[in-house]
């Protein structure tokens, strides 16, 4: 990706960075522990670097302000099951067809006591004018959906404890 801006954001979660690399990896998992915001994901591929993923909102999450439309592709880049490192190009959809020339997301998670974690995102993108940075509300806009994600995810694994454990 030639060089563009950067936007990094920590996480903290109540749930074990294994539990959450579990759900991060599955599609069939996202689904149901994201269910009523993601409808389906379909992974063309084993799931490692190369793999193309296409996640379909449902109609109330794509209306959801900086949805960016109710599907969104990417192609894993690394899966790295032992650092618990998934790095994706959106290839359609968020920002990407609107603003933005490519985009790159990045999540780490790492393990922070018992039960819990930190999950560290990193998004990487290029703007389609060549301009700078996208604006602070922007860029907020931007993370934000993937935070929001985690959340709910983190939310369905809490109250239920004892799946993908």
């Amino acid at each position: 990706m030639v060089a563009g801006c950067v936007i990094t954001e920590d996480c903290a979660l109540a749930v074990s960075a294994d539990r959450m690399w579990k759900v991060s990896c599955s599609g069939d998992a996202l689904v149901k522990t994201c269910a009523g915001i993601v409808d389906s994901v379909d992974v063309e591929g084993d799931g490692g670097p190369g793999s193309v993923t296409t996640l379909k909102l449902s109609a109330a999450a794509a209306a959801a302000p900086g949805a960016g439309g109710s599907m969104v592709r990417s192609r894993v880049l690394v899966r790295d099951d032992a650092m618990l490192v998934l790095r994706n190009e959106v290839l359609e959809g968020s920002k990407v067809s609107s603003q933005l020339k490519s985009q790159v997301t990045e999540v780490k998670f790492e393990p922070a006591g018992e039960g819990a974690c930190v999950a560290k995102f990193k998004v990487e993108y290029e703007r389609l004018d060549g301009g700078g940075a996208l604006s602070a509300e922007e860029q907020a806009e931007l993370i934000g959906g993937y935070l929001a994600l985690m959340k709910i995810v983190e939310s369905y694994l809490v109250a239920n404890p004892t799946e993908y454990a």
